[in-house]
């Protein structure tokens, strides 16, 4: 099992899936990571954000909470000199202390200003002296520390992690870091067969506009927290932990996060399965031939290590995750081309239920034009003033998924004005174009097709357009198939089956005037018309290693037409053949 590292698209940057790499270190078995990430409201201060690779021992961070001291470390904490308004600069002494109790260097210890001159940046001390001592100016802090505990024989390195919200600098003082107040985090699947692989615990702080941002990775089970010093402002910590479990075929995925004024102090959760929804990730068999998809699936918002899965062609892998956590994003990666580019399929911000299943397949046919109509979808075809601007998804795969990098041999993209030819564009990206047209109102008619290693995609569309002011959608549709095929993206020879139509786009928003589709078994030379009763028309295959070619017309509620074309849409296998 890899640990694969995605960035999710967010205009928050405090809020993007931005997953650490591991670091190793020689003399532990363990690994953890901590990040800090700063975020300003104002342009008038300055954010930084800073990696901090952690080691084994996962943080604790250190508060004014009174701890008591051994007698061999005891001692008295010096006066503080108080200055009106929290100016200045003072002294901060930390003093670390396993969970035996006793001084320990096996920490790092992160300072984070959310407030004051240095607001936005951070100070890291790691294996310094159990006891050390910083010069810090006034204002408001974010403290965490990580305190590793060796092992005893064999066996992962222990990691308290302690956070401290809310540290408020205006005199000197002396905090003492102490493990033994942190409490486990005991997260476990419902599952007999599910083996630990990593978890990541995280902490978001607020304050004035200037957000500071700590984590730890782990890969030991063996995790404590604790929250230290008095709670933060109503609704300024946001925390989460996310574990992470592998299985036969599949990956155990549990997240919990929390807002409130504090961090977290020890978590326990024991989901029963009916508390746990399932993804099933299927894997077609891309044109050329084998290969494995990689998937990582993992919270929408929020850092979080991910644990990608290897679902072999033709093979089916499943996720057991929390919905409780919020959205899930969904990234499958294949490999088109033995020397091309990775290819990928972004399903993001998907919501579940408890008890839920979800299916998703790719690579599969039929592959055609996909239009999202949901709110607030990207727009894929648009005019601002007189430029025409395509990124239509061509070559989106029989679930409606979208390619990063789609296969294909050919691709052509044609627009007219008033029956005359503005211009051709040959060999981007299916779909892909733009085009500058005269102000006044005209009727346009733009074709775009792609050509694979079998098969084709071609799809007309008309509609009427003049300059605009601002970015417009062009009133594009497009009507997708489904037929129930195997992995490999065949249907039995000879057989009667019922076959899924729906509409996208503006026809879907305005609505159909007409929708009439066609079938052909011999590559489009000749075409049947299949009556559209329920959503669905009929399909009779052809003999085995042969192919079904599917054609629609449609009118939408204001006269804007398509006409698509699949050759060689899905192919036929024998009565034997395996699905």
């Amino acid at each position: 099992m890899n640990v694969y590292s995605k960035h999710s698209p967010s205009s928050d940057q405090s809020d993007q899936s931005d997953r650490s790499d591991r670091s190793d270190r020689s003399d532990q078995s363990d690994q953890s990571d901590r990040s800090v990430q700063s975020v300003p409201s104002a342009p008038a201060r300055t954010a930084t954000r800073r990696s901090v690779l952690r080691g084994l021992g996962v943080a604790t961070a250190a508060g004014t909470a009174a701890v008591c001291l051994p007698a061999a470390t005891a001692h008295a904490a010096p006066a503080g000199r108080r200055t009106r308004g929290a100016s200045g600069t003072y002294t901060l002494t930390l003093v670390h202390l396993g969970r035996d109790g006793a001084p320990t260097t096996d920490y790092r210890t992160l300072l984070t200003a959310l407030s004051g001159p240095d607001a936005g940046s951070a100070r890291e001390l790691k294996e310094s002296p159990s006891a050390v001592t910083v010069q810090v100016p006034a204002g408001r802090y974010l403290l965490d520390s990580s305190i590793a505990t060796r092992p005893v024989g064999e066996g992962n390195w222990g990691n308290d992690w302690l956070v401290q919200p809310r540290l408020d600098v205006d005199h000197d003082m002396t905090l003492v870091l102490d493990a033994r107040v942190a409490r486990p985090v005991d997260i476990r699947p419902p599952v007999a067969d599910a083996r630990f692989e990593q978890a990541g615990a995280f902490a978001k702080v607020t304050y004035e506009g200037v957000t500071g941002f700590v984590n730890l990775m782990t890969r030991s089970l063996d995790l404590r927290t604790a929250h230290l010093g008095p709670a933060a402002e109503r609704g300024a910590v946001q925390t989460w932990v996310d574990s992470y479990w592998s299985r036969p075929g599949g990956v155990c995925a549990l997240g919990y996060a929390f807002r409130g004024e504090r961090a977290l102090t020890g978590l326990v959760r024991h989901p029963a399965p009916g508390d746990l929804a399932t993804l099933q990730v299927r894997a077609g068999v891309p044109a050329s031939g084998g290969g494995t998809g990689l998937v990582d699936f993992s919270p929408s918002v929020g850092s979080s290590p991910a644990l990608a899965l290897a679902v072999p062609s033709g093979g089916t892998g499943t996720f057991l995750f929390t919905p409780e956590r919020g959205a899930w994003d969904l990234v499958y990666g294949a490999q088109t081309e033995p020397e091309g580019p990775a290819n990928h399929y972004f399903v993001l911000g998907r919501s579940f239920t408890p008890g839920s299943t979800a299916v998703h397949t790719f690579e599969t046919p039929v592959f055609g034009p996909a239009l999202d109509s949901s709110p607030g979808a990207r727009p894929v075809a648009q005019r601002t003033g007189d430029t025409l601007d395509l990124t239509v998804p061509l070559l989106a795969d029989g679930d409606g998924h979208v390619p990063s990098s789609p296969l294909f041999t050919a691709s052509t993209v044609t627009l007219h004005r008033d029956g005359t030819l503005i211009a051709t564009c040959r060999g981007e990206k299916p779909g892909h174009a733009s085009f500058t047209v005269p102000a006044g109102r005209a009727a346009y008619r733009l074709t775009a097709s792609a050509t694979r290693s079998r098969g084709s995609v071609t799809a007309a569309w008309t509609f009427t357009s003049a300059a605009t002011a601002t970015a417009t959608d062009l009133p594009l549709s497009a009507v997708r198939f489904g037929p129930d095929l195997a992995l490999d993206g065949t249907a039995p020879a000879h057989t009667t089956s019922r076959v899924a139509v729906t509409v996208e786009g503006a026809a879907r928003r305005s609505g159909v005037r007409s929708l009439t589709v066609y079938v052909s078994t011999d590559r489009g030379a000749t075409w049947t018309r299949a009556a559209v009763t329920g959503g669905r028309i009929t399909v009779t295959t052809p003999g085995p290693g042969k192919a079904v070619s599917l054609r629609a017309e449609l009118t939408d509620a204001h006269g804007n037409t398509l006409t698509q074309t699949h050759i060689d849409a899905y192919v036929t296998r024998s009565a034997t053949g395996a699905r």
